[in-house]
C-alpha cells in the first residue's frame, strides 16, 4: 500500500486538498485536531455570517445551498463542510492533533499527540491561523486589572451587559462585534487609522462578483500590496451608517494599559472592563518548526504555497497565499490546484522508491 499524503487540519482547506489529492490517484489522510471536519467554523461568534453571499462562498465542484444572493450564516457553513467531507469518501481521522513533523528521507514522519508516528508521503499543511490569534504587545498589560480577550474567545454580546469596553481593530470582525455589542455595553472601537468602509452592493451586485468578474480576486499578493492598504469593511450600509452617526464610536489606538483601564493618546485615563481585541491571525504552523520549514517569526517559507525548505511540503489557506481569495472558501480551490500536482509528482516519486 502506497504512503499516504498526509493533510494537517481539516477544515475548508484540508478538504479541498484531500478531494485534489484523491482525483489524482494517490491516497490522502486527513488529521484534524477537532471533533468534526469542520475546521474552525464553530468556534466564531454565534452571529457571523459570512461576507460574502453563498454562490460566492463555495468550495469548487460543490454549490452552497440555498439562495445564491444570501449570506450564509456560520452553522449554514458547519453543515456544508460536514456534507462536503462526507462526500469525498477518504479516511479523515478527527480529534488527531499533529505535534511535529519531521524529515525521513524523502517521506516525512507525523507525530500526533497521542503517540503515533505515522509515515507520509507529503504533507499538505491545512491548519489554518485560529488557534493563533495575534496579540499586540501593549504596554501595562500585566497590570490591568480587567479581562482582556481575543475575538476568538468571544461569543454573544449579552455576557457583557451594562459594561464599559473597547474593541481593538479595524476590521470586518472587530466592527460587527463592536456594533452588537453597543446594544448592551458601552463601546469604542481602537483602531490605528479610520475605519474605511467598502458597500456591499454596487450597481445590484455584492461587491465579489465585481472582484470576480474584473480579476481582483486573482491577483498576486504583490500587486495587492500597492492597492489595497489596511482593512476594508464589507459594509451593507449598517455599519457605515452607525460609525457615520457616531452609534459606532471610534478612537485613536490606546498607548497602554493601566491598573482598572486604559489610557488614550491625550494622556486621559478611563476605566475599562473589557477589553477585546479582533487584531487577526497568524498561521497556526508550529508542528513545523523543528523541520526548519518556518522562518525566525515562524512563519512559513514559501513561494505560492510551494515550500522552499522542502520538496513534498506544502501549504494551504494562508492569507494572500497567491491572491486576494486564497484564504476563503471560493479561494482555496484555485490554490489547491497550484500546489497540489507538485506534490502529488514528488509523493509518486517518493512512494516508488519505498515501494522499491
Amino acid at each position: 500500500m502506497n504512503t499516504p499524503i498526509v493533510i494537517v487540519g481539516g477544515g475548508q482547506s484540508g478538504l479541498v486538498a484531500a478531494r485534489h489529492v484523491r482525483d489524482r490517484g494517490l491516497q490522502p489522510l486527513v488529521l484534524e485536531a477537532g471533533v468534526r471536519a469542520v475546521g474552525s467554523w464553530p468556534d466564531y461568534y454565534d452571529s457571523l455570517s459570512v461576507f460574502s453571499p453563498a454562490q460566492y462562498s463555495a468550495l469548487d465542484g460543490a454549490a452552497f445551498p440555498g439562495d445564491p444572493d444570501h449570506y450564509p450564516h456560520r452553522d449554514e457553513v458547519v453543515a456544508y463542510l460536514e456534507r462536503f467531507a462526507a462526500s469525498l469518501d477518504v479516511e479523515i481521522r478527527t480529534r488527531t492533533r499533529v505535534e511535529r513533523v519531521e524529515s525521513d528521507g524523502r517521506e516525512f514522519v507525523v507525530h500526533t499527540a497521542d503517540g503515533e508516528a505515522l509515515p507520509a508521503s507529503g504533507i499538505v499543511a491545512a491548519s489554518g491561523s485560529f488557534s493563533n490569534p495575534f496579540q499586540p504587545p501593549i504596554p501595562g498589560r500585566e497590570r490591568f486589572t480587567g479581562e482582556v480577550l481575543h475575538v476568538a474567545g468571544y461569543r454573544e454580546p449579552t455576557k457583557y451587559a451594562g459594561q464599559r469596553i473597547v474593541v481593538v481593530g479595524g476590521g470586518n470582525s472587530a466592527i460587527q462585534v463592536a456594533h452588537e455589542l453597543t446594544e448592551h455595553a458601552d463601546v469604542t472601537l481602537a483602531t490605528l487609522e479610520p475605519v474605511r468602509f467598502l458597500p456591499q452592493v454596487h450597481d445590484g451586485h455584492d461587491v465579489h462578483y465585481w472582484t470576480d468578474v474584473t480579476g481582483f480576486d486573482r491577483l498576486p499578493p504583490e500587486w495587492l500590496a500597492r492597492i489595497v492598504s489596511g482593512p476594508l469593511v464589507s459594509d451593507d450600509g449598517v455599519y457605515g451608517a452607525a460609525y457615520a452617526s457616531g452609534a459606532l464610536q471610534r478612537r485613536q489606538m490606546f498607548g497602554r494599559f493601566d491598573d482598572d483601564g486604559v489610557v488614550w493618546p491625550d494622556g486621559t485615563h478611563e476605566p475599562v472592563d473589557t477589553v477585546i481585541l479582533a487584531t487577526g491571525y497568524l498561521p497556526s504552523l508550529g508542528y513545523l518548526r523543528d523541520l526548519g520549514a518556518l522562518d525566525e517569526n515562524g512563519l512559513p517559507r514559501h513561494t505560492g504555497g510551494i515550500s522552499t525548505t522542502h520538496p513534498g511540503l506544502v501549504y494551504l489557506g494562508l492569507e494572500f497565499q497567491r491572491s486576494f481569495a486564497s484564504n476563503t472558501l471560493r479561494g482555496v480551490g484555485a490554490d489547491a490546484a497550484y500546489v497540489v500536482p507538485p506534490l502529488v509528482a514528488y509523493a509518486s516519486g517518493a512512494s516508488a522508491v519505498v515501494g522499491g
